[in-house]
């Protein structure tokens, strides 16, 4: 249990790491790569380390250089995995390498935690199927485990629902210049979390590979291809520098992330439009973007393409006069932890009126109390409940070490919050 010392107005200048989206991305796309690639500002988590290894056990060589990594790309060429590939919770790894397992000789096994075999991919699944891949859910359940078949994927068109995940698609885009006609997606429905996908194409772009769109709608990539091979660095994350912004805006204190910016494609530089809408000052710096809080009121928001930080804005929502309501966040209930039902059981544990139906979440606020956070080992719940330990005393954070799955260094971070 950790417990959270308040924090009086201050003003403080912090560092996060790199964004976990990219790293995921750039890793893949270097071992897809035709040569090495030194990755810098790479962030070092549970993640992130394992979509590393499970790219090692298909024959990729990684090693550290300094505070580098560097990759070593096979175009698109993998040695077989007889183990099953462990994934722990992490769905982004799971999603996309599911797609990656499809370039990897024989079969390969994806599987991971209790909860990771609870979140949907059958969307995915399909998808591949209609490149002659073939791809099943070992349970029948439409969720991991998963068995690809793999040794090459021939390209084509896919119609793909993204209703629930944008990562479908992602993973798709990552490996269509390893297919040998190029491959053609048509979204039939959504895509939720629509930012992530520009990170995709970006990625993508930095590698030598452009894709043609339409919209969110139409994907085309060209097959035949490799990454090219370089290096990169990956841009600070905007989610967990959210967690800093909205310590500034619960405690009427000023604070810079260092390395951000407004120009982000990073969705969750959102955080920081909607933090002003309720009544905080923003900054945007040479070096990095700052936010100053003050009086809060309510807002009414749409978070559908911004999901990871809709935990940051309940939190701060509990400290705003008036009724906040967040539309559009269903997908919040497939993530590490049902996100609605957690952070309305955890502000109600502050004496905070909250609740949510199928895809809205609402805050009334008010004053909270301190109460000991079960976070339902859930890394953004227990980061954003850590914020309201800086303005309410009291406030403790059960499970504090889920936070090794984005975030490491988190608390460490967070001391340099304090005079």
């Amino acid at each position: 249990m950790r417990k959270i010392t308040p924090l009086p107005p201050t003003q403080a200048v912090v560092s996060v790491p790199g964004s976990k989206s990219y790293t995921h991305r750039v890793l893949i796309a270097a071992a897809l790569s035709g040569g090495r690639c030194v990755i810098g500002n790479a962030l070092d988590s549970e993640d992130t380390r394992l979509t590393l290894a499970a790219l090692k056990k298909w024959g990729i060589a990684i090693e550290p250089e300094g505070d580098q990594l560097a990759v070593v790309g096979r175009k698109g060429r993998f040695d077989s995995c007889r183990d099953p590939i462990f994934l722990g919770n992490s769905g982004t790894s799971m999603r996309l390498l599911t797609a990656v397992a499809a370039l990897a000789p024989g079969k390969s096994l994806l599987t991971g935690t209790e909860r990771l075999q609870a979140r949907p991919i059958q969307d995915l699944l399909d998808g591949l199927v209609q490149l002659g891949v073939r791809a099943r859910s070992l349970k029948g359940n439409g969720c991991p485990p998963v068995e690809i078949t793999g040794g090459g994927i021939s390209g084509g068109r896919v119609e793909l629902n993204c209703a629930l995940s944008s990562q479908f698609l992602s993973a798709l885009l990552l490996v269509g210049p390893c297919t040998v006609d190029g491959i053609e997606v048509r979204v039939t429905q959504g895509p939720v979390s629509r930012p992530y996908i520009d990170i995709t194409l970006d990625t993508m772009e930095r590698f030598g590979v452009p894709a043609e769109r339409r919209g969110y709608e139409w994907f085309k990539v060209p097959g035949g291809r490799s990454y090219r091979a370089g290096p990169c660095t990956v841009e600070p994350d905007c989610s967990q520098a959210g967690y800093f912004w909205a310590a500034a805006a619960v405690t009427s204190s000023t604070v810079k992330v260092m390395g951000t910016t407004c120009a982000s494609r990073q969705g969750d530089i959102r955080l920081v439009e909607i933090l002003e809408r309720m009544g905080c000052r923003v900054s945007s710096q040479a070096d990095g973007v700052a936010v100053s809080g003050g009086p809060l009121s309510a807002v009414e928001v749409d978070m559908a393409d911004i999901p990871d930080v809709v935990p940051t804005l309940a939190l701060v929502a509990a400290y705003a006069r008036g009724r906040t309501v967040i539309r559009n966040v269903a997908h919040l209930r497939e993530k590490e932890s049902d996100r609605l039902a957690a952070m309305s059981a955890g502000l109600a544990r502050m004496g905070i009126r909250a609740g949510c139906d199928a895809d809205t979440l609402w805050v009334d606020g008010g004053t909270p109390h301190g109460a000991a956070i079960d976070c339902c080992n859930d890394h953004r719940i227990a980061m954003s409940f850590a914020v309201a330990g800086l303005r309410t005393p009291g406030v403790a954070i059960l499970d504090e070490g889920c936070v090794q799955k984005s975030f490491p260094t988190f608390w460490e971070v967070f001391e340099t919050l304090y005079p």
